[in-house]
């Protein structure tokens, strides 16, 4: 085995272990939180969740063109002044604005549980952002250890404090929102810690370098926008959700959401790897490992489909007040095959490639899409089922005229894999919404080993292509 690939594997082996705890972490806050607290308690704090899910965007774009920039860098080759003097600014901005927030929600807000939850979105921004900066660092310049034990880090004290308030009694949303403020502040303290040759120099080192901050905001901004982007596709179905529906509603389509993206965690992971590496990559090499890579991965992926069946009836069992709302799995558990292959592939390709303008336009359509849906299922029908099926609808749609558009760039053909796990995807939602015995587990089992064989030369050729990446 190459030195790259001991690399990578070292690098993977980091991350998986990282994300696997994050996995667990994240099923145990999603399945006992909302056994012990109350439906409406749920639902504020799941508020709190979606509108902090934002926040990483309010430094807009100058983390992201950190990112683009210096991804591939080695750690060493960065000048230290230069970040010192970068990152102190961001500091200081963040704080401002989060100063801002807090006034401006005081002003205009009159429920007192959103204002509380305005303030500490706020103070979650700074902790967020300051922290990004350094993460990105240590990402981009392939330090994926570092990376990993902060991520590790915040979960185990997140899971952990929680976990405590929920065995002394304590059922308050607020505190659940301290619990993640601790969490996020004491990873931000070591991420400092693993980058304190950036964060702590001399004073007079310190240089008010504003064409650094337009230049990383103007490459990034175009990413940042394309993530918002990205992010309000489903955000907008939400909202529309959280204003024709109430907050017990909102909680619960919130619950099945968080259940059905599990397996991007470890998606996430694969993909934070990928991107320094591929930018070491020779272009001409690209294409190949894309369609290595995408084998593999919508093999896995919709296999993985198949627990949602087991994992059906554990919840149903578990939290019997969500019963009603568990159905929509059926409908949003493929949004893993389509959302996996955009964060891992298309998009690590697309950053890699330096395409943000055109990551941006795919984002952007699929928004006024979204809007659209939501405002006819919402105001039109008020159908949640439509509501909740157009989530899938929109991802699958954003994903395959990605892909299309990158396969043009990359020289490569996908129209008949496209076709494929579109054909896969309905059955499954068709299989889990009619078929409520365990037939419905053997039915799409047969599906898939069709799949497999229809599939069985292409990944045949994955598995020798791998072979021989190790082996160089």
């Amino acid at each position: 085995m190459n030195n790259k690939a001991i690399t990578f594997m070292k690098n993977f082996s980091y991350t998986l272990s990282s994300n696997l705890i994050s996995i667990i972490i994240s099923t145990i806050v999603i399945l006992i939180v909302p056994k012990f607290i109350g439906v409406e308690e749920y639902g504020y704090w799941q508020l709190y969740l979606f509108y902090s899910s934002y926040v990483g965007f309010l430094h807009f774009g100058w983390n992201d063109g950190i990112y683009l920039r210096f991804g591939g860098k080695e750690y060493k080759e960065l000048n230290k002044d230069l970040f010192f003097s970068q990152f102190w600014m961001l500091t200081i901005f963040q704080v401002l604005l989060g100063v801002a927030i807090i006034c401006f929600s005081t002003v205009f807000s009159t429920d007192v549980n959103k204002l509380f939850i305005f303030k500490m979105t706020a103070l979650c921004m700074v902790i967020v952002n300051v922290r990004h900066m350094l993460i990105y660092i240590l990402q981009c310049t392939n330090r994926i250890k570092e990376y990993a034990q902060i991520t590790m880090m915040e979960k185990v004290l997140y899971c952990c404090l929680i976990l405590l308030l929920l065995i002394v009694d304590i059922r308050q949303y607020k505190l659940l929102i301290f619990a993640d403020i601790i969490g996020k502040t004491i990873a931000l303290v070591y991420s400092i810690y693993c980058c304190r040759d950036i964060v702590f120099n001399k004073i007079s080192m310190f240089y008010s370098n504003v064409s650094e901050v337009f230049r990383n905001i103007s490459v990034g901004i175009k990413l940042m926008f394309a993530n918002i982007a990205s992010m309000f596709i489903i955000g907008i179905v939400r909202f529309g959700i959280e204003r024709t529906w109430d907050i017990s509603t909102f909680g619960k389509v919130s619950l099945t959401l968080s259940i059905s993206n599990l397996m991007m965690i470890f998606i996430n992971a694969i993909g934070i790897i990928m991107f320094p590496v591929l930018r070491r990559t020779n272009e001409d090499k690209l294409p190949n490992i894309y369609t290595t890579m995408r084998t593999f991965l919508m093999a896995l992926l919709l296999g993985l489909l198949v627990i949602y069946y087991p994992l059906k009836v554990i919840l149903t069992a578990w939290l019997p007040q969500y019963t009603e709302i568990l159905i929509y799995m059926a409908l949003l558990f493929p949004m893993c095959v389509y959302e996996g292959k955009m964060v891992l592939l298309i998009n690590t390709y697309l950053k890699t490639l330096r395409k943000e303008k055109l990551m941006l336009a795919i984002n952007l359509v699929s928004v006024v899409l979204s809007i659209i849906l939501t405002i006819v299922f919402t105001i039109v029908f008020t159908n949640l089922n439509l509501v909740i099926a157009s989530i899938v609808a929109l991802l699958a749609f954003r994903c395959i005229l990605a892909e299309v558009l990158l396969s043009k760039i990359l020289n490569i053909y996908v129209y008949k894999d496209i076709v494929l796990e579109m054909v896969m995807s309905l059955i499954f939602i068709l299989i889990g919404w009619f078929v409520t015995s365990w037939l419905g587990v053997l039915i799409y089992i047969a599906a898939y080993g069709v799949y497999l064989f229809i599939k069985r030369g292409d990944i045949s050729a994955t598995i020798k292509n791998v072979n021989q990446i190790i082996r160089r």
